[in-house]
């Protein structure tokens, strides 16, 4: 840090398991994304190109090389397996994450009905190879998981062989663990932590308000994702309280 400042909370050090921030590559050029690493790059943990972007951008080995150079994984959106799921074409999807030397790998179903066993088989199968990210939760805003299902589900791909589990938010931070306005499920999030510990989700969040939220209920480290390039050090002074938001709750702890 460039001046010591006391009574900040302690965050946990690259390479992180807790405490990530997952950001969302919308489309970013490869002049864009060296400006982000030049000032965002420390306190990003992961990057995923968002849904099937990666399919339409042009210079994309060159983007993930930046990356890999940061030393920061970088991962295909989950939409894009299910794109890949509806073709019939897992076996390609395999070769694309090789092609491309993909350490991580999202398993989703929230735009296309999978059965959860067959959910669970694909991240046994992709876990043997890569870290999987497994994503549980609809974009549909009219299916509403009851808790117990949220809850049966992440266990279920925890023990296939997931690394985290995503909440469910899109990158409006609308659906899923949210409601339409952007509010808190707040029962739905208290009822999963009662079985599945904090460190093993990534909540994606990508609004201030549910940031705050998160971090006030879960403290510094925790995982959160959707986060914007230009909102990662707005986050990371969040996290230590060094915003408004969080100005007084990390104070005299």
């Amino acid at each position: 840090m460039n001046y010591h400042l006391s009574q900040i909370p302690d965050r946990a050090a690259k390479p992180r398991t807790e405490g990530m921030t997952m950001v969302m590559d919308k489309g970013l050029s490869t002049r864009e994304a060296e400006d982000f690493l030049t000032m965002g790059g420390p306190y990003a943990d992961i990057i995923k190109l968002g849904w099937a972007t990666s399919y339409v951008s042009p210079n994309l080995n060159e983007k993930l090389a930046l990356y890999q150079e940061a030393h920061i994984p970088c991962y295909f959106g989950g939409t894009l397996f299910e794109v890949f799921i509806a073709r019939g074409m897992f076996e390609e999807y395999r070769k694309l994450l090789a092609q491309f030397k993909m350490e991580y790998v999202e398993v989703s179903d929230g735009s296309l009905e999978i059965p959860h066993d067959q959910k669970c088989e694909y991240i046994r199968i992709l876990s043997k190879d890569y870290k999987v990210l497994s994503e549980v939760g609809s974009k549909d805003a009219e299916k509403i998981i009851a808790p117990y299902k949220w809850i049966a589900m992440m266990k279920g791909e925890l023990e296939a062989g997931s690394v985290k589990v995503i909440a469910e938010a899109r990158e409006a931070g609308n659906v899923g663990i949210f409601r339409g306005t952007g509010e808190v499920r707040s029962g739905l999030i208290d009822e999963i932590l009662t079985q599945v510990p904090p460190e093993m989700v990534l909540w994606e969040a990508p609004q201030k308000t549910q940031q705050t939220w998160f971090v006030k209920l879960l403290g510094a480290n925790v995982n959160l994702g959707n986060i914007a390039p230009n909102d990662v050090i707005p986050l990371e002074t969040l996290r230590l309280g060094l915003r408004s938001d969080t100005f007084d709750h990390f104070l005299n702890q």
